[in-house]
């Protein structure tokens, strides 16, 4: 397990890197690069990695919560984590989507519950096909 999360930690610590470098030599091309500027890619990308690369996996396939208690906890630090990371990367990006953080909520908790159950459904044909096999 510990292999495995190291493994997708640094997945997405890496891939993240890249994506962050490229907005940002998109958005702030005509801007030298900062000190700040650097440390703020790094963190998005550490905040990133931790969320999607460790955080979702232990939550959904090691922990033993029940689904709402899942779905709650994953919308809850997806929206949070989102918000540091428009913060860190512009701070009026940030000032203009702040007030629709409601609303984000709701639709984090209605996206990962559709995702859940929809992903539930698709494991529970794979598995009883993998059984159904085995029998034959």
């Amino acid at each position: 397990m510990i292999k495995e999360l190291r493994e997708s930690f640094f997945q997405t610590f890496t891939l993240t890197s890249l994506w962050v470098t490229l907005l940002l030599s998109l958005f702030y091309k005509d801007q030298s690069v900062t000190t700040s500027l650097l440390w703020s890619a790094a963190g998005i990308a550490l905040i990133l990695a931790v969320l999607y690369g460790m955080l979702y996996n232990v939550l959904w396939n090691y922990f033993t919560l029940k689904p709402v208690w899942n779905i709650l906890i994953s919308s809850t630090i997806n929206i949070a984590g989102g918000l540091i990371c428009v913060w860190l990367f512009s701070k009026e990006m940030y000032d203009s989507v702040i007030g629709w953080w409601p609303g984000m909520l709701v639709l984090s908790f209605v996206l990962h519950t559709a995702a859940f159950y929809f992903y539930a459904k698709s494991d529970s044909k794979r598995r009883a096909d993998e059984l159904n096999k085995r029998i034959k």
